[in-house]
C-alpha cells in the first residue's frame, strides 16, 4: 500500500474551499498529503479553512483567481516559500453557464473558457518548472462527462472541457519525459448542495423528472457522492500511477458506457 502514500508530498487543489475539490483534497489528507487550495474570495477561503479544521485537517489556505497569471505566479511563489513545492497540482476550480447557445454572449463564452481551461493552463506552467527540478509530479484536470458528450445549454462548458480533455493528453506528451504524470478525472452526476434542487421529490411524491433521467442513463442506479472521486485522485497523485499518462478516468457510474434503456 506504500505505492498509494503521499506522505512527504504538498497537493495544490484549486477551488477547493467546498464541493468536488473539498472531497478530493480530503481524500488526499488522508493519504498524507499537505494541502493547500484557494479561491478567489477570501470569505471563501475562510469558510473552507473552517471545513478542514472541522474535518482534523491543517490546510492552508490563499486567495487567487487563477485566470490571473501574474497572481498565479504569486500564489505558486507564496507556497512554495510557505509550504515547500508544489508534487501535486489537481486542477478543479470551474464554472458553468446554462444558457442556450443562441442566447449565450461571446463574453459569457470567453469567461467559461478562461475558468474551465485557461486556468488550467496557467496553473500547470506554474508548477511544471519546481516539478521538473525535483524529478517529476502530478497534475490532474478535472475533466466532465461533458469532455466527451454535448448537451442543451452547455456549449461553453463542453468546449472548454473537450479541451481539457486534449490539454491533459498533450501535458503528458510534452511533459512526460521528465516523470510528469498529467491525467483527468471525468465526474459523472455528484450528489452536491448545487445539484440537491435536482434530487428533491415532487409535491406528489414522485422523483424530480431530471433525478428520473439521471438513474436511467447511470447503470450503478444512483447519483455519485463527492466521495466517490476521493480514491481515484489518490491513485493518479501517488506513485501507483507513475505510468499512467494521458488519461481520463470517467467516474461516473457507467454513463459513458451505456446506450440506455429501450423506450
Amino acid at each position: 500500500m506504500d505505492l498509494f502514500s503521499l506522505k512527504g508530498k504538498v497537493a495544490l487543489v484549486t477551488g477547493a474551499s467546498y464541493g468536488i475539490g473539498f472531497a478530493i483534497a480530503k481524500a488526499l489528507s488522508a493519504a498524507g498529503a499537505t494541502i493547500v487550495f484557494n479561491d478567489i474570495k477570501q470569505e471563501l477561503v475562510d469558510k473552507g479553512l473552517a471545513a478542514y479544521k472541522e474535518a482534523g485537517i491543517d490546510a492552508h489556505g490563499y486567495v487567487c483567481d487563477v485566470t490571473d497569471e501574474d497572481a498565479v505566479a504569486k500564489l505558486i511563489a507564496a507556497i512554495k516559500k510557505d509550504v515547500g513545492p508544489i508534487n501535486i497540482l489537481v486542477n478543479n476550480a470551474g464554472i458553468i453557464k446554462r444558457i442556450p447557445m443562441l442566447e449565450m454572449t461571446a463574453a459569457q463564452f470567453r469567461q467559461v473558457i478562461d475558468v474551465d481551461l485557461n486556468a488550467p493552463f496557467i496553473m500547470a506552467k506554474a508548477v511544471i518548472p519546481d516539478m521538473i527540478e525535483m524529478g517529476g509530479g502530478k497534475i490532474i484536470n478535472i475533466c466532465s462527462m461533458m469532455s466527451e458528450l454535448g448537451r442543451e445549454t452547455v456549449s461553453a462548458y463542453a468546449a472548454a472541457k473537450g479541451g481539457l480533455k486534449m490539454l491533459t493528453k498533450n501535458i503528458a506528451s510534452e511533459y512526460g519525459q521528465y516523470n510528469i504524470q498529467c491525467n483527468g478525472i471525468g465526474p459523472g452526476y455528484i450528489a452536491t448542495p448545487q445539484t440537491a434542487p435536482l434530487r428533491e421529490p415532487q409535491p406528489d411524491g414522485s422523483k424530480h423528472p431530471f433525478d428520473q433521467f439521471i438513474l436511467a442513463k447511470t447503470p450503478a442506479n444512483r447519483w455519485g457522492e463527492a466521495s466517490d472521486l476521493g480514491g481515484p485522485a489518490v491513485f493518479l497523485a501517488s506513485a501507483a500511477s507513475d505510468f499512467v499518462n494521458g488519461h481520463i478516468l470517467y467516474v461516473d457510474g457507467g454513463i459513458l458506457a451505456y446506450i440506455g434503456k429501450q423506450p
